[in-house]
């Protein structure tokens, strides 16, 4: 069974600088990981043209509700319009949010290339959970360093 201490998530730049910006709070999503828990570690991977990991935030919550209780619940912290919204959940009828604190912003962002070759990394669809090698790999390890204490603690809330 995957644990929750720590997962990828592909975020288009647009929502990154946001994030960083202190102007997003809630990640959007379609799925919710099955294993994520308040404390957990978000690594953040920004997909084409920037194919790097640039930071990292700590899970408060996660939410599923139908969207438009959703939207009355995130729209001044998800960093989206309304049409944005909509256009993303076109198609289903309840949509995740991930609201975060804590958020890191690494000094040099780790390439693509950087990562698969050090720990043969994919770069997520949408999310993945981070593999315990990958967590434990030098360059992941700065990024980890502060969050150890919390992530362990999710470990141990858990519930399948």
């Amino acid at each position: 069974m995957p644990q929750a201490n720590a997962i990828f998530l592909s975020i288009r730049p647009q929502y990154v600088s946001k994030i960083f910006g202190g102007t997003k709070t809630v990640e959007l999503r379609r799925v919710r990981p099955k294993y994520i828990a308040k404390g957990a570690l978000v690594l953040i991977y920004v997909p084409s043209p920037v194919q790097s990991l640039v930071g990292a935030f700590k899970v408060d919550r996660a939410i599923e509700m139908p969207l438009k209780e959703l939207w009355e619940a995130v729209h001044d912290r998800s960093g989206v319009t309304r049409e944005e919204f909509d256009a993303y959940y076109e198609g289903t009828s309840t949509g995740v949010a991930i609201f975060f604190s804590e958020v890191w912003n690494l000094p040099e962002p780790i390439e693509l290339r950087d990562l698969k070759e050090s720990v043969g990394f994919q770069p997520p669809q949408g999310f993945r959970y981070v593999t315990p090698s990958e967590l434990a790999s030098p360059q992941l390890a700065e990024l980890v360093e502060d969050t150890e204490t919390a992530i362990q603690s999710s470990f141990l809330t858990q519930k399948n």
